[in-house]
């Protein structure tokens, strides 16, 4: 216990002081709360935008709720089923399968994100494992975990809501952290691949992290997406500045639908 303890407020600690910067996974078990309040972990990764990502809470007085939140996510990218990704680094191989079914923004934006070879070249900027293992977070295009991505098209940020299904319901929760009462379908099991972000819920937009452990802490509050299905000891091994050879699609391409 005073070890999960320890290791609790290390993780805390570090976060809030990436958190000032605005980009670095932090884990924290109660991220609504201000930075001034104690020390808890949370998979930070951006200052705060701009410019957030929305899906509307209530539909127009001529639109169902089903066509108003549909018409939303239309504007997203989204993945439309599995797909599997190829992370190599300079120990091998690492799959991950991607799960759109349950998260279809936060998968299909970085399965987008995969396609376009942002990630290629980058660095893990973050990486920790003691006093237990945390996280590794990569992604960031400025290699500080400041970065965001730019959409070439708009020149501006682009960011995705939080997005959240709860177990045993059909349709995802967006841009609210879940009250402690659900639990999410996509855990944070070790090996779980999810989005960083500021402090703001809709505020993710390429930096991701890899579970190094069961980080359940974090269910509820940060968007997983998918799990590594192989080579999680290559995971286990990243060093901080590590670098990201490539990831690429191998299959599920076809699921990727663009915004409409």
């Amino acid at each position: 216990m005073l070890r999960w303890i320890l290791s609790c407020f290390l993780a805390v600690s570090f976060l809030l002081t990436s958190c000032t910067n605005g980009g670095s996974v932090s884990a924290s078990a109660s991220p609504t709360a201000s930075a001034s309040a104690s020390a808890k972990a949370s998979p930070t990764a951006s200052s705060k935008p701009t410019a957030i990502a929305t899906i509307p809470a209530s539909p127009k007085p001529s639109e169902s709720p089903e066509n108003s939140l549909e018409a939303a996510l239309a504007k997203f990218v989204q993945l439309k089923g599995s797909a599997t990704v190829e992370l190599k680094l300079k120990s091998g191989t690492v799959k991950i399968e991607l799960d759109g079914a349950s998260a279809p923004l936060t998968a299909g934006n970085f399965a987008d994100l995969v396609k376009r070879g942002l990630y290629n070249g980058l660095t893990f900027h973050r990486v920790v494992k003691e006093p237990t293992p945390f996280v590794a977070q990569g992604g960031d295009p400025l290699g500080n975990g400041t970065g965001n991505f730019t959409d070439p098209v708009t020149s501006q940020p682009r960011y995705i809501p939080l997005e959240i299904l709860p177990d045993g319901e059909k349709q995802p929760v967006y841009g609210e952290i879940l009250p402690p009462t659900k639990k999410p379908k996509l855990r944070h099991n070790k090996g779980a691949i999810a989005m960083a972000r500021s402090q703001s819920p809709n505020s993710a937009s390429c930096q991701f992290y890899l579970a190094l452990d069961d980080i359940y802490f974090l269910d509820g509050s940060y968007a997983v997406f998918g799990y590594v299905t192989e080579g999680m000891d290559l995971v286990e091994k990243i060093q901080g500045g590590d670098r990201i050879e490539s990831i690429t699609i191998t299959k599920g391409e076809e699921n990727l639908k663009q915004p409409a």
